[in-house]
């Protein structure tokens, strides 16, 4: 009799029919409108209505949207979810060990309070505490994280005996000592009591913590060498008399915690996130080589103390155990507001696309909340009588790091532990360690980008592994979500640079996936994302070239009397019709629609444009690769404005100027195409421009709220709107004069 399974998927069949006969009805249209676009080059020229160049830019705009569409509707061909169940997995002995890394770079940015809450909730995982070791990463050097980190070691005396004997499951402080908190406890008097004390150790940490940042100084809280320092890597120890520390703390088994700073030097490349997991890769494979590894950004606190285990429900599983190569939990946000202007959840991909990804061959590597299986990290399999040189150039010169490489394919072999004094003089931290290796190419996270997540998982993929996406009705990790547009948008412009350095590169989906272990759906889905910052080509021509026409009388669309104008209709009607869809049925309203394609717009006129700008500077050695960490302060003004639902226009003007001066042009066009149409009465054949003017207008009430109407903090200063003004108006007149030139 077969054991009961540790977890189940469940097809969703309705989803599955209701997306294809989507699919298929929207191609169908799709093919009718480029039918019209191509018949019209065909057209006599002295018959033509309008010019050929605004019509090709058009056309190609239509066609790239088509494309990138298509791409995406491989999310949708086979959604699934799935089911687990923690409760069925082997006894405590006989789970396998696991190794929590944790990153962190800039204690301005990233505050050190946040870093040590996910520090102290990650050691509050429910597993057995000798099978779980934490590692920090801290990239910056800094002489405040280093104390932060012995400060809440001395509080994870109190805090975990606390946790594990009233079960609570915010592993937090943060959170759980907040009203935000949903499992308060007992209630009972001795419970109230012991909560009470924790709970001023717990202010006690943070008082240190803050007074060493006063005599640090605001901005000096990174080392004065930050990206010039030495390799530090230390174990925490209990270092005083614990007399005072109550009963409940007594004989309390803590886990491993381990503050890594990696050597850094101005003369070697650091490689940012990727650099910094493969040091903790190396460091940990030598202090405890557990054969799984959760990777947390620094403010992505454990929200569920069973993550762990209902990980392991995949992994330990026989008839998936083999290929598997991470469980990917969603990233859920605690500051999330009901409005939500910036789409900070990032619904579409949490709720839509990563469980369509999951009825394929699994979801792309999300950069946190994932449970990684080291050996996948290792590019092949090692043979236990490889040669030692071999070893060596993939894995580097460090006997250490080879022995452990060749125990990990060993899972009763336990790992010899270093003498501390060893530990503290690990060579495998130092900057220079990966030279003429495999790290960052074939062995570790790769290097190819800043998306270092997304690459990884994709080069995982097409090596044949797989992954599986868990969602359970408790987020098992909480962050922090962007509320600040200029957050979003430098967020944004990261994320664009790392995917189009992907797009043009040799690794691009959809020519190096193809011949590989990946099946065509799923290369599909990594390529719709790979090519997502392109969004700003069409989005930038159908945002002016229409517009222009319409002001010069140039119909670029069919007359409403036309058949193909009922195509345009039912291709809009049909794609709006779609996402309402996805957003109703994942626990959106029709604002949240609103709000995500306003963001979409804004992205892709702005942060796609500069993160594709950049991608093509560096290609051709104009500038080097850079990494602004999103910040992590909580701006109570700007938290106010976003909580109310107002947009933070407190941004640089690089981002600012192409919303408003294309806002102001839209406006323009409406107006000015609205008395044509009144005046000179061809409103049958410019309804189309007509209308999406209108619509770009709508779609971006809150900018034209900021630039007139506002008067708060967070407005559209008076200076840009003049300055996009005057973009407007030359616009206007250069494209008008050029308009007149084509047309003859």
């Amino acid at each position: 009799m077969d054991s009961l399974p540790l977890h189940v998927c469940h097809v969703h069949k309705l989803s599955i029919l209701l997306n294809r006969a989507y699919l298929l009805v929207h191609s169908a249209a799709l093919a009718f409108l480029i039918y019209y676009r191509v018949s019209f080059l065909f057209q006599v020229p002295n018959t033509r209505t309008a010019p050929v160049l605004p019509w090709l830019l058009v056309f190609a705009s239509e066609l790239l949207l088509s494309f990138i569409w298509l791409l995406g509707q491989a999310f949708r061909w086979r959604p699934v979810t799935r089911t687990v169940f923690p409760e069925r997995i082997p006894e405590d002995d006989k789970l396998p060990a696991i190794d929590v890394f944790i990153c962190t770079t800039d204690p301005d940015k990233e505050p050190t309070v946040v870093v040590m809450n996910t520090v102290l909730s990650a050691m509050a995982l429910d597993y057995p505490p000798e099978k779980l070791h934490v590692y920090l990463s801290d990239d910056g050097g800094s002489p405040l994280t280093f104390h932060g980190i012995r400060e809440a070691w001395r509080f994870a005396r109190y805090w975990l005996p606390f946790c594990r004997r009233y079960g609570i499951k915010t592993g937090c402080p943060e959170l759980y000592f907040s009203a935000l908190a949903d499992d308060i406890g007992f209630g009972s008097s001795e419970f109230m009591i012991q909560r009470q004390k924790t709970k001023e150790r717990y202010e006690m940490m943070k008082d240190s913590i803050t007074q060493a940042r006063e005599r640090c100084g605001q901005g000096h809280t990174r080392s004065n060498t930050a990206r010039d320092h030495p390799s530090v890597v230390e174990v925490m120890q209990d270092e005083s008399n614990y007399d005072t520390v109550p009963v409940l703390a007594d004989k309390t088994k803590m886990p491993l915690l381990v503050y890594v700073s990696r050597e850094k030097r101005p003369t070697h490349p650091h490689h940012f996130k990727a650099g910094a997991l493969n040091v903790l890769q190396r460091v940990s494979s030598i202090i405890s080589n557990s054969p799984y590894i959760l990777v947390l950004d620094c403010d992505m606190y454990c929200n569920d103390p069973t993550s762990a285990r209902k990980a392991m429900c995949f992994h330990l599983d026989p008839k998936v155990s083999n290929s598997l190569a991470f469980v990917q939990f969603p990233q859920r946000f605690h500051n999330i507001s009901k409005n939500d202007i910036y789409d900070s959840q990032l619904r579409s991909v949490f709720s839509v696309q990563w469980e369509g990804l999951d009825g394929l061959q699994g979801p792309v590597l999300s950069g946190t909340c994932f449970y990684m299986k080291r050996v996948s990290l290792y590019g092949s399999t090692i043979d236990e009588d490889m040669d030692l040189e071999e070893l060596k150039r993939s894995f580097g010169s460090s006997d250490e790091v080879i022995k452990s490489v060749r125990q990990i394919y060993k899972p009763n072999v336990i790992n010899d532990q270093l003498s501390l004094q060893k530990v503290t003089q690990l060579p495998a931290a130092s900057c220079s360690y990966e030279t003429d290796t495999k790290w960052g190419k074939e062995v570790g996270f790769l290097y190819d980008s800043v998306v270092e997540d997304y690459s990884t998982g994709f080069r995982l993929h097409c090596k044949g592994w797989t992954s599986v996406y868990c969602d359970p009705s408790r987020p098992q990790f909480l962050g922090n979500g962007t509320t600040s547009l200029n957050d979003l948008l430098i967020q944004g412009t990261r994320w664009s640079t790392g995917l189009i350095d992907v797009c043009f590169s040799k690794f691009c989906p959809l020519i190096y996936g193809p011949p590989r272990n990946i099946s065509i759906l799923e290369t599909m889905c990594y390529g719709e994302l790979a090519f997502t910052p392109l969004y700003c080509l069409p989005l930038w021509c159908f945002a002016t070239i229409p517009q222009l026409c319409l002001l010069n009388g140039i119909p670029l669309y069919p007359k409403v009397s036309n058949s193909f104008f009922v195509v345009y209709v039912f291709v809009f009607l049909s794609a709006i019709s779609k996402h309402l869809y996805e957003v109703l049925l994942t626990g959106g309203s029709f604002r949240t629609m609103q709000n995500e394609q306003r963001v979409w717009m804004i992205k892709s006129v702005t942060c796609h444009l500069y993160g594709s700008l950049d991608s093509i500077m560096k290609k051709i050695g104009m500038r080097e690769s850079s990494f602004m960490p999103t910040n992590k302060v909580d701006d109570d003004e700007r938290a106010k404005l976003y909580q109310v639902g107002k947009f933070d226009f407190q941004t640089s003007n690089m981002f600012l100027l192409p919303m408003v001066a294309l806002v102001i042009l839209n406006t323009a066009a409406f107006v000015g195409g609205l008395v044509r149409v009144i005046f000179v009465g061809d409103w049958d054949k410019m309804f189309v421009q007509l209308f999406i003017s209108l619509y770009v207008v709508f779609m971006n009430l809150p900018i034209i709220e900021g630039m007139i109407i506002r008067k708060d903090k967070g407005r559209i200063q008076p200076s840009v709107t003049q300055l996009s003004v005057i973009m407007s108006i030359l616009f206007l007149f250069l494209g008008s004069i050029i308009i007149s030139i084509v047309s003859y």
